[in-house]
Formats: C-alpha cells, structure tokens, sequence
C-alpha cells in the first residue's frame, strides 16, 4: 500500500470528498485544499507526491498555480475542468501538467491515472537513463544522471517531459518514431493522455533547439524524427 501524499485542489466538497475517499482506499495520504493560494501553502507544509488540480479555482487559478509549481521543480499534476475543450487541454499541457482528466470523472480512473503518474515519476524512461549514459546528437548532449541537455555548451532550459522527450529521440536519432512510440518511450506505456501532447511538446523542444544544426522533422502521416544537419 502506498503512503505517498496526494494534494487534492477543488473549490467543491464532493470532488474533494470523492477524490479523498478512492484514493484512500488505495493507501494514500490525501491533503485538500479549496483555492489556488491555500495549494500554494500546502505544497510547501506537506510536499505531496502529485497534484489533483481543478483549472477553476478561487484566490488564484489552476493554470497559474501550475505555473508557479513548475518554475519552482517537477512536482506531477494531473489537471481536473468541467469543459472538454481541446485549447483547454493543450494549455495545460503547454505549463507542464503531467496529464487531464474531464469532469465528471469515474473515481477509480482517476485512482489509475494517479498512480501511472507515479510510477513515470518514479521509472527512467530509457534503458540509457537507467544506466546513467550520455546520449549525444552532433553538439547537443543530454546527461541523464544530472537531467541537462546542452546544446553547443549552452544548457538548454527544459521540463521535465520535454527532457524526457529530447532524450528518446537523441537516443533514435535518424529514426523515424510515430506519436504512440513517442508516448510509450517518453510517458510510459500505461499513459492515458492523447498524441496531441506529443505535438504540444515537439513545438517547445523546436523553440529550445532553435535554428541550429539539431532538428526534429516532420515525416508526414508518420511521426517524427531527430536528425543532425
């Protein structure tokens, strides 16, 4: 049974008491709180294994308290909203949330969903970051010991996924990786999430890399690869 604390961020009473009680059964500690400024508070006295954050918060908002949580490290957040819009979805994505569950939810797949977070968070996502090897791409190296990627020996100023990301395809560079590849190799393969993270996360690591010799490409109807002009 897990004891990992799990904050739970909702401004109403039966989301949190329906979150708490699934989780509880599986054997997490569960903290709560009701607006974007108690999170804040929280996360500091409790420092919890993941976030459960509702978009739609008093005091301030999910989007800016996931903001504020990935400037500060790469705590995991599973971000909760009653709407279903896409642009929703990839904004969240966009800050750095780890995956998106639509209200009304089914508790048990949030419990699922909690703990393939977890187990991401936990597992290195390549068999090189296992064995702490540094994957090179012409002048970009990843160090997956130290989590840096410097390209022509500036670092690079990464998240957590998109290192995930660059370092899966550094180590297939000139392969060719459709999206679900992707997700297994980066995400693992029980995620939950939809392809368009991929995108969402390609477009980030386009800025980082810049105008330089690295590229990631576009193989139409296919995927992506990394390749070294």
């Amino acid at each position: 049974m897990s004891q990992d604390t799990i904050l739970v961020v909702d401004d109403e009473p039966h989301i949190i008491e329906l979150a708490t009680l699934y989780l509880k059964n599986e054997g997490f500690r569960v903290v709560w709180a009701t607006d974007g400024a108690q999170a804040l508070e929280k996360i500091e006295a409790e420092q919890p294994a993941l976030i459960v954050l509702d978009l739609m918060l008093p005091q301030l908002n999910g989007w800016e308290v996931c903001r504020q949580v990935r400037a500060r490290g790469d705590l995991p957040i599973i971000m909760l909203t009653a709407r279903s819009d896409d642009v929703d979805k990839i904004v969240g994505l966009e800050l750095g949330a780890d995956d998106y569950v639509t209200k009304p939810f089914n508790p048990r797949e949030l419990v699922a969903r909690v703990k393939a977070v977890l187990r991401r968070a936990e597992k290195p996502s390549s068999p090189a970051k296992a064995a702490g090897q540094l994957a090179q791409a012409g002048p970009l190296t990843v160090d997956p010991v130290r989590r840096e990627a410097h390209l022509a020996g500036q670092r690079l100023d990464l998240r957590a996924k998109e290192f995930d990301l660059l370092q899966v395809l550094v180590e297939h560079q000139g392969q060719v990786l459709n999206r679900q590849q992707l997700l297994d190799l980066a995400w693992g393969f029980d995620y939950y999430g939809e392809t368009r993270t991929v995108d969402v996360h390609v477009a980030h690591l386009r800025q980082r890399l810049g105008q330089g010799p690295v590229t990631i490409e576009t193989v139409w109807g296919i995927g992506y690869k990394l390749v070294v002009g």
